[in-house]
């Protein structure tokens, strides 16, 4: 099935733009000026990626990315990649804590658009066919829901339930930004209670545990962790 993507983006050169490069990339586009008629059209149509302008005329992108994160549906989980002017750090880690997968600032090279553009379409396909398999491995690190099992390199590796479940998340969220609350709010629950900057030495001494994996765990320096996208 060919990919959909909705652009809401008001400026008309931009939305152009974009819209031009995605559908020589073989992508369905359709383009909202708002936040009502973005919200239409996702009322109407299926579409399979959001690329969300933060200011908007009208309910503002941050907005938008907010509601459909909040409410239960098929929306829900639909993949957004946030476009804003603002670069401040505050404002990267507030998008992400919205709900958005990724961001892009303006201005911005159409081929790094694009490479975002591809990357969070291929996570959401790798996603939906592994969601309901117990084994999830990226390069050499497998984890075995199941088993509460993580191997790197077919080498058991023993980790606390606090990083095994830090690492599942950043694992089930494959190249996407996890901002420290987002970890936290992921990876609470029975046996776990995790803390502000506790976040950061689980993380060290998950690095230090998977050995020849941990080049998989990337700092996003101001913002938070991922686990890198890599089909090694």
């Amino acid at each position: 099935m060919k990919n959909k993507v909705l652009i809401v983006e008001d400026e008309k050169d931009i939305a152009d733009l974009m819209s031009l490069h995605l559908r020589r990339d073989g992508i369905e586009v359709e383009v909202a000026e708002n936040g009502e008629q973005a919200f239409a059209l996702l009322g109407q149509q299926n579409f399979s990626f959001l690329i969300l302008d933060w200011m908007l005329p009208g309910i503002s992108g941050l907005d938008i990315c907010k509601k459909i994160r909040s409410e239960n549906g098929p929306l829900q989980a639909i993949p957004i990649l946030l476009v804003t002017a603002r670069a401040q750090t505050a404002d990267i880690v507030l998008g992400l804590e919205m709900g958005a997968d990724d961001y892009i600032t303006k201005p911005f090279d159409i081929s790094v658009f694009l490479a975002r553009v591809r990357a969070l379409l291929r996570r959401a396909t790798s996603s939906a066919e592994t969601q309901s398999n117990a084994i999830i491995q990226i390069g050499k690190l497998t984890v075995n829901t199941e088993r509460h099992e993580v191997k790197c390199n077919n080498q058991v590796v023993e980790l606390t339930p606090s990083e095994f479940k830090l690492l599942l998340a950043m694992m089930k969220n494959r190249g996407r930004v996890l901002t420290r609350e987002r970890l936290i709010e992921l990876v609470q629950g029975e046996g776990v209670t995790v803390i502000d900057r506790a976040i950061d030495t689980h993380i060290f001494g998950l690095r230090k545990k998977i050995g020849d994996c941990a080049n998989l765990v990337e700092t996003i320096r101001g913002v938070g962790y991922r686990v890198a996208d890599t089909l090694d």
